[in-house]
C-alpha cells in the first residue's frame, strides 16, 4: 500500500527524491532549499564579510 502523500523537510528537497515520488505517483509537499548555503551560515565566514566591509568602508 501506498500513500497518497508525502510531507519531508528541506533536507529532502533533492531531485532524487523528488523524481522517486513522481515516478511513482505520490504527491508531496517538500519546501525548496533557499540561495545561502550551509558554509554561508557560519560565524567565520560572517566575520570574514564583516571585517572585509569594514576595511573597505575605512579605506
Amino acid at each position: 500500500m501506498k500513500p497518497e502523500s508525502r510531507a519531508a523537510g528541506k533536507a529532502y528537497s533533492n531531485g532524487h527524491v523528488r523524481e522517486y515520488l513522481r515516478r511513482r505517483g505520490i504527491r508531496h509537499s517538500i519546501p525548496e532549499k533557499t540561495i545561502a548555503t550551509r558554509y554561508d551560515k557560519r560565524g567565520y565566514a560572517f566575520l570574514g564579510i564583516a571585517t572585509a566591509a569594514s576595511v573597505a568602508i575605512w579605506l
